[in-house]
Formats: C-alpha cells, structure tokens, sequence
C-alpha cells in the first residue's frame, strides 16, 4: 500500500509538470518556476525526496553561479548524468524543477542564490558546496552581506561537505575558514569594495600584493589571513598539483577564468573526474542562457553581456571591445535587478574612446546622469532595441542588468534576430 507521503509527492510532481506544460503552451514562459511554486505547495518535503540521496553540489556567490554551474555540469557530465537547473533559477521552486526534470539522473549540480543555501542544504545534504565571492547585491533584497557570510559560515559548519573557495575573496575565506575539508582555490578578486574590513572581528584588512591579513587576531588568537592556494590561476593556465595546464577557454574574462579554475576543482576533488577531462569540457562552454552570444541583426553584429552589480559590471566593462562601432548600455530598476540602483555610483566606468554609446533601459536618466558625472559622452535613447539600430551598422556592444538583458533578448527574437 502505497504511502501517504509517496502519495502527496506522486500528487505533486503530476500537478507540477501539468503547470510547467501549460506555462509553455501559453507562452508565459519556459516553466521553470512554476513547476517548483506548485510542487511545493502541494508537498513540502518534495525537495528532498526528489534529491533522493544522490550526490549533490551546491554553486553560490554573487557573481558567476550561472558560468561555474554551467563549467561544472559540463565536467561531470562526462562521466555522469546530471540534474542541473541551467536556466538560472536558483531559488527554491526553480531548484525542485530542476529536480524533476532530472529525476532519472545520478548526480545534482545546482546554483543556489546565497540566501537559499542553508535550506537547501538541510534539504539535500550535499556533497560539495562552491563559494565563488561575497559582494553587495541588491540591498532592498538580499540585506548587508555581511549577514549573508554569517548564514553561510553557520551552515558550512553544520554541513560535512567538501568546500570550494576562492581564498582570494575575504568573505568567502571567513565562511570556510573552520571547515575540515577545503580546496583553496586563488580565482581572483577583481573588487574588494565590500572586503575592506575583517568579517569576524572588524577589523582593517591589509593588502600585499596577492596577500591579505586582518589586523586584529581572531578571539581565539588565530591570524585571519589570506590561506595558501592548492589551486591557482594564472594567464599562463591552471595550475594544479604543482603542474601548469593550459586553459584555453570560450568565454571572455579573467572572472571567468576563475569560475573555470573553481569548477575543475569541485569536478576533480569532489567527484574524481580527471584533470585533464574535466579541463576539455570546461573549455567548450560557449553561451549561458544567452550571456557572450552575439546575434546578427541586419547590418549590426550584436555582442551581449550580463550585469548584476559593481562588481559584475566592473568585470563586464573590462570585456567591452573598445575597437566595437557602438555601445549600448541598458539599466533597469525592476524587483528583479534591485529597485536601489546607487550603486552606479560605486562602478568606475572609464573612456570608451570614440565608441559611440547609448545610455539606455526604464532607469536610463540614472545611467545618463552618472556616465555625465564621469565625462561620458553619451546619447539617452529608452528603448534598447531602439539604441541599438541608432548605433552605426557594424559590430555593437551592449552591456544590460538582468531584466533588460531579457527583456532585450525577447525584443531581438521579435525582430528576427
């Protein structure tokens, strides 16, 4: 006789994909929440009973989960089959669509939204877990990061799980620090905004070279200090077990380097995939639900990347090609994105020469009165679809946070791009 619980989760999971099959067909969306939001309404343990026990890790941090998941399902699966949500929804009801899709498969890869990770943890007891970095991000959503390193810390130290972290982010380093079993991995840290004192203690953090150190011990008379690498990577490659291997990678950017050096690692160490395996795969991932694809629209070769906050932005500027016809730049202040948008104020946009740039997006003015204060010549055109055709024909950068991003992408389609 079959169980009550088994009931409600075969109850759930039918009335779930029937949701995820209407959302399709009426085009609403891809379902990839829908699914998760009804399934767990019907049954809240369905979580972990769909998780079943199989060997599950955990991708999180501000900047990258999305790239890092990708890397890391891309590694695994050349020896496993692998239940991923590689449509982004990190957050409990994408993770359960995620879960159902992938029922029959052996092994879990899932990013997590930092705030989520605790229960989701409880829930699956996984096997690994990857800490890229810790920075500010949508603070009318997310809250003070530093609450958000205490969240982590605390369930890192509930957990016995395999850590991957990146030493060369502070935050990041003070929620691994007391774990048995971590990979230090040296993937860079391009803004250290947000890290400027010790998490624990409060502290000044001081900075030598590659190094850093809290200038305060910690209560138990420990020094908080940047840990030793057994990971690293260089412009020369990765280096591992005391060997350099190339890396020649697909997607632009040294942060993406480091999600590629973070995501071998968990391949390798957590799940024994070779080196050498895990490497190849890494290199052929070329598109992440759109990010770095270029698309042709008439006479104009659109090349599209992703931005969430200072830090992300910081990075996605340095890939801007400043060789390009023209740059559009699109912001939007919607739930998603973050509503508090001063953080503009915090991203060091530079001289793009004589690329002939749109400031664009529903928050366009606040972008146009920034890029004002830091002497960019600009043109405020609302629409990016728009902005995009004012640009002269040819190859066009557009850099765009999360809903103008899709937004622009569904525009695009439309257009027959």
């Amino acid at each position: 006789m079959i169980s009550l619980r088994r009931l409600r989760s075969r109850v759930a999971t039918t009335a779930a994909t029937a949701a995820t099959l209407a959302s399709r067909a009426t085009g609403r969306g891809a379902g990839g929440m829908i699914g998760g939001l009804v399934a767990s309404a019907i049954d809240p343990n369905i979580m972990e009973d769909l998780g079943g026990g199989r060997p599950a890790v955990l991708v999180t941090g501000t900047n990258g989960k999305s790239t890092t998941t990708r890397m890391l399902t891309a590694a695994l699966s050349t020896q496993h089959d692998v239940a991923t949500n590689g449509g982004g929804d990190n957050m409990d009801a994408g993770i359960i669509s995620a879960l159902m899709a992938g029922r029959d498969a052996d092994t879990i890869v899932l990013e997590c939204d930092e705030l989520h990770v605790p229960k989701v943890a409880d829930r699956l007891n996984p096997t690994a877990l990857v800490l890229l970095n810790l920075t500010r991000d949508q603070l009318d959503r997310v809250g003070e990061i530093n609450a958000i390193e205490r969240a982590l810390r605390g369930c890192v130290n509930k957990h016995s799980m395999t850590i991957i972290a990146n030493c060369d982010d502070v935050l990041v380093t003070s929620v691994a620090f007391d774990a048995p079993n971590v990979v230090w991995v040296s993937a860079g840290a391009g803004w250290t905004g947000d890290s400027v004192s010790c998490p624990r203690t409060g502290s000044r953090i001081e900075r030598d070279g590659e190094h850093w150190r809290a200038t305060k011990p910690l209560p138990d008379g420990r020094i908080f200090e940047r840990p030793t690498p057994q990971w690293r990577i260089t412009d020369e490659g990765l280096i591992a077990h005391g060997e350099v291997h190339p890396l020649n990678l697909t997607l632009p950017g040294r942060a993406n380097r480091g999600n590629a050096a973070q995501a071998i690692a968990a391949a390798h160490v957590a799940f024994g995939v070779p080196l050498e395996q895990a490497l190849k795969a890494t290199e052929t991932v070329d598109n992440v639900a759109g990010r770095y694809s270029t698309i042709q629209l008439g006479e104009r070769s659109i090349h599209l990347l992703l931005a969430k906050n200072p830090a992300g932005w910081q990075e996605a500027l340095a890939m801007v090609d400043r060789s390009a016809d023209g740059l559009v730049i699109a912001v939007n202040g919607q739930v998603a994105d973050g509503e508090d948008l001063s953080w503009l104020w915090d991203v060091r946009f530079e001289d793009f020469g004589d690329l002939s740039l749109k400031a664009s997006g529903e928050r366009g003015t606040d972008l146009a009165v920034r890029l004002t204060y830091a002497g960019i010549e600009h043109e405020h055109i609302a629409d990016p679809l728009a902005a995009i055709k004012a640009c002269p024909a040819g190859r066009i950068e557009v850099l765009a946070n999360y809903t103008a991003f899709r937004d622009l992408k569904k525009a695009l389609a439309k257009e027959g791009a």
